[in-house]
């Protein structure tokens, strides 16, 4: 099962680099199911993996000036503060053990994979959903455009802190049929808001827990390794193609947890 879990750790970081979505949403599946992580502690590993991987793959976006640092801005700022604020006051709320039905108990853990479960769906939704990519360069942040983009880095920074996705799943479809921002630039703009928040959401509160360094190293370089090569094809495959395609994996993980959790 490790051995699957290190190729699907591959498949992690080309999605991040070919899509800048997607990858980090598969993240905390992998830990649990290949690698037998405990949830809680998964979506902490996520954070670090998503993020060291989410930097490997935004440098040569930041080369080639793909990324909006006002988007950054403030869509990072709100981020950052609601990671902080769901990661240390929100999440020791929830107790081991919510309620019962019957034999049946919805634990802490279940409870953050069910979560994560609809997420993924709602991500896939959004993959698979057909759009025009605007070709625009120009990229006006408007007033009413500029509380979009904090609440949406509040929500997505909740979002993250709970279950440890980066929310490149709802942060590209802002940037692209909100902000009318061109493909690839809401591409390398969204994996550095994912650097920022994942490794700082990480760092936050890495200290409150035993980190297993060998394995969330080994698997980080195997996802960066993976977005290295997704940035590459990037170059040569329209991301657009390939994103119904991961889509639909998504959704087909999805309920899969879904069934799992709440049947056997």
């Amino acid at each position: 099962m490790e051995i699957i879990g290190y190729i699907a750790s591959v498949l992690i970081g080309i999605s991040l680099g070919l899509i800048g979505s997607g990858g980090s949403i598969l993240t905390v599946p992998v830990l649990v199911y290949l690698f037998g992580i405990d949830a809680f502690l998964a979506t902490e590993y996520s954070l670090f993996i998503v993020g060291v991987s989410s930097v490997a793959g935004s440098l040569s976006y930041l080369k080639n000036k793909l990324v909006n640092p006002g988007i950054v801005l403030l869509f990072g700022v709100p981020s950052v503060i609601s990671i902080f604020l769901t990661r240390n006051y929100l999440l020791p709320l929830i107790p081991q053990e919510l309620f019962s039905l019957g034999e049946f108990t919805v634990t802490k853990n279940i409870f953050l994979l069910l979560i994560f479960a609809l997420l993924m769906i709602i991500a896939s939704y959004k993959m698979i959903q057909k759009g025009n990519t605007p070709k625009t360069k120009e990229i006006i942040l408007e007033k009413n455009k500029a509380f979009l983009m904090a609440g949406e880095g509040s929500l997505v920074g909740m979002l993250t802190g709970l279950v440890g996705a980066g929310g490149g799943f709802m942060i590209i479809p802002v940037l692209v049929n909100r902000l009318k921002t061109p493909m690839k630039v809401a591409i390398g703009t969204s994996l550095v808001i994912i650097s920022l928040n994942s490794l700082l959401g990480f760092f936050l509160s890495a200290g409150k827990m035993h980190i297993e360094w060998n394995l969330l190293a080994s698997v980080s370089i195997i996802a960066i390794i993976g977005i290295m090569i997704g940035t590459q094809l990037s170059k040569k495959i329209d991301g657009k193609k390939l994103k119904p395609a991961l889509g639909w994996f998504i959704l087909v993980m999805g309920i899969y947890i879904i069934i799992k959790e709440i049947f056997f």
